[in-house]
């Protein structure tokens, strides 16, 4: 098992390395626009054009270029700096990681608390009105998308645009350590919004793979050696079905630690995704560099963990 940590580590530090040579390519070997030139903002003189060159190393040659990028990235963590404030990149991201965190976290939570439940009760009690009503309702879901049920549900729920005033709106976020209370109030509407998809999915997924484990002959063995159906489901039929949704959440966390840009945008949460939109909007290449960075660390390492778990859920796929 060790060596197969060891192994599965070593292959995400070389996605990483990949991936971190592809964004040097993107980002300051074929953009359209001279890095340069967009820092030294309009009507800048070729002379300050080319003083910023020099203070960014594009003077110099392009696998030196790379070595001092991959050398402030891997021992300085330096993401350079913002062409508009120029505030350090490292430093914007680590003000807005908090409030990324907060709501992938949560909407996870949401997401199994919501999810799991519905799947298992559908594949047991099948072709139910608890069944049919669930499933048709994840399919509702599915196939929402999260922008809109976003501006749906402030319509309906928000405190001060709201029908029915039950949650605080957009606008509202406050970090966890000013103040508790008002952090969990104003997190309950998105991340009920970003849960609804993903635990429509896990559900259905969840429901179709349990139903085949059920018909498996260890299940009608186990049932035969007399031991409680809650044991024959949950211990046999449920860690089997389960490994599909270990996959997928290890990828939704890593996607949503990376940044969830529509609900942070549509209820004004100051985060990562909301971060790299702005930056977008404003060409600020070294912002969007340092979150699409973070954002292939965090589903690197997801993936990682994912896989440990998947080895030690299902023994057929440990390494002998």
């Amino acid at each position: 098992m060790l060596t197969f940590i060891i192994r599965r580590i070593l292959w995400g530090v070389l996605a990483m390395a990949i991936v971190i040579a592809i964004t040097f390519l993107l980002f300051y070997v074929l953009p359209s626009a001279n890095p340069a030139v967009l820092r030294a903002g309009r009507n800048a003189s070729p002379k300050t054009i080319a003083y910023i060159s020099a203070e960014l190393g594009l003077d110099k040659p392009i696998y030196t270029q790379f070595w001092d990028y991959v050398k402030n990235i891997v021992l300085h963590f330096d993401l350079g700096y913002s062409y508009y404030s120029s505030a350090s990149v490292t430093s914007l991201i680590s003000d807005r990681l908090p409030a990324t965190i907060s709501l992938a976290v949560g909407a996870i939570v949401v997401t199994l608390a919501a999810g799991l439940p519905v799947g298992i009760i559908s594949a047991i009690k099948r072709r139910t009105f608890f069944d049919r009503a669930s499933m048709s309702t994840a399919l509702v879901f599915v196939s929402a998308p999260t922008y809109w049920l976003g501006l749906i549900a402030l319509y309906l729920f928000a405190s001060d645009i709201g029908r029915f005033k039950i949650f605080d709106s957009s606008g509202t976020y406050v970090p966890l350590t000013t103040d508790p209370g008002r952090w969990f109030g104003s997190l309950i509407l998105p991340w009920l919004v970003l849960a609804a998809g993903s635990a429509a999915v896990y559900a259905r997924i969840l429901r179709g793979s349990l139903i085949d484990v059920m018909g498996e002959d260890y299940i009608r063995t186990a049932r035969a050696k007399g031991l409680r159906e809650r044991r024959v489901i949950m211990h046999h039929g449920v860690r089997s079905a389960i490994t599909p949704i270990v996959t997928i959440v290890g990828l939704d966390i890593g996607a949503l630690l990376g940044g969830a840009v529509l609900t942070e945008t549509v209820f004004d949460i100051p985060g990562i995704g909301r971060l790299n939109y702005e930056a977008i909007t404003q060409s600020n290449f070294p912002i969007v560099q340092g979150t699409v960075l973070l954002a292939a660390l965090f589903i690197i390492v997801a993936n990682i963990v994912v896989d440990i778990g998947y080895a030690y859920l299902d023994p057929r796929v440990r390494p002998t």
